[in-house]
């Protein structure tokens, strides 16, 4: 089994007195993570999974008499996909704030349902992890860091979904399976989300604008539909842990990008099922935005399970100057130029240093990658 990263913080979280919530996409590892937690507790565990609907049915009206029954006399309860069962933050409150001794743990595909269900019930009671794809550094620690870079090529098609790591020869069809029938499915759960045709078609464009600054009213006029309702439906996508926003930094340069946005994937395999193309990454077109894609959204895995915390831009003036992407941390901006070939550098343009002069620069490429990512 691939060990993961955030294995250890929970387990060090256990019997804290708090719920212990667990975000993240379908099919990365989430029932697989709970069930290592409850082979490694001492303690008697129950999971619970809310796609069920008789498991559904049991918390619809419960009290919290009921839950005591339902619980048992098991210590550790494990709640899967949490998110399909009604106003589960109050269920999980009541079970919390009258049933001493147990530990929580909910999970969730879709923060939008679980976060907006347990926030306020939960407020002062909870612990927050996030659960992505394989990482670079998770990979590497499994194969060892050269073979992991071995298979960048690999990584950069068919991405790092634990399905697709583990059944390399079955690879496209489970990228397939994993579009088809999970990367929506709780969207269209949701009151008032039923135009399936227009998310699909908005993911495909998302994905060939990979890398490239996105304008929602752009979008709109393509995809004949309001402005609104693409921005409404890219909310949902990021909260469904499909795509990620990166947005512009702008602060002090009269000709700095205001609003500018940019959008990634979670994961490039899925990218690349949404196009259906998973052609070799020396003959595509796109090598240099896969490459930035594989980047930035493996930099936001390590800075999440390292409690790395900041804010994120890229820059770029209406003359063209760019910053492929920064950090800001502690008031320092980091800022990083990504380039494919190992003998092309960067340089971070004069106006980008005239204006914020508490910076750090470099150029990241296929041969010192693995210091950015773990």
């Amino acid at each position: 089994m691939i060990k993961r990263l955030i294995f250890d913080h929970i387990q060090q979280r256990l019997f804290k007195n708090k719920v212990i919530l667990l975000f993240g996409p379908r099919q990365v590892g989430k029932t697989t993570l709970l069930k290592k937690i409850a082979s490694e507790c001492s303690e008697p565990f129950i999971l619970l999974n809310g796609d069920e609907p008789d498991i559904r049915e049991l918390f619809r009206d419960a009290s919290s008499a009921v839950l005591k029954n339902l619980f048992g006399s098991n210590k550790l309860i494990l709640i899967d996909e949490a998110q399909r069962i009604e106003q589960i933050g109050l269920k999980l409150k009541l079970a919390f704030d009258n049933i001493p001794g147990i530990q929580i743990i909910a999970t969730g595909s879709s923060s939008f349902e679980l976060a907006n269900m347990a926030n306020e019930p939960l407020t002062g009671r909870k612990f927050e992890y996030h659960l992505y794809p394989f990482s670079f550094e998770e990979l590497a620690s499994h194969n060892n860091e050269l073979e992991e870079k071995r298979l960048l090529n690999e990584r950069l098609i068919y991405g790092s979904y634990p399905d697709v790591v583990n059944n390399p020869d079955n690879k496209v069809e489970i990228l397939n399976t994993l579009t088809n029938s999970y990367l929506y499915k709780d969207l269209f759960l949701i009151d008032g989300i039923k135009k399936s045709a227009l998310f699909e078609k908005l993911a495909k464009a998302l994905a060939l604008q990979l890398g490239q600054e996105v304008s929602y009213n752009e979008l709109a006029q393509l995809l004949g539909v309001d402005k609104n309702t693409v921005e409404k439906y890219i909310d949902l996508m990021e909260q469904a842990y499909i795509i990620h926003k990166l947005p512009a930094l702008s602060r002090n340069v009269r000709n700095e990008l205001k609003k500018g946005k940019k959008i990634y994937f979670y994961d490039n395999g899925i990218r690349n099922a949404i196009i259906g193309n998973f052609t070799n990454i020396e003959l595509r077109t796109d090598k240099g935005a896969l490459w930035e894609n594989y980047l930035i959204s493996e930099r936001k895995k390590f800075n999440e399970y390292h409690n790395k915390y900041g804010s994120y831009y890229f820059w770029r003036t209406s003359q063209q100057q760019e910053i492929d992407y920064i950090e800001e941390i502690d008031g320092i901006m980091h800022t990083y130029e990504f380039k494919w070939s190992p003998t092309k550098s960067g340089r971070i343009p004069l106006t980008f240093s005239n204006s914020y002069p508490s910076n750090s620069f470099k150029t990241i490429n296929t041969s010192n990658y693995p210091e950015f990512l773990k």
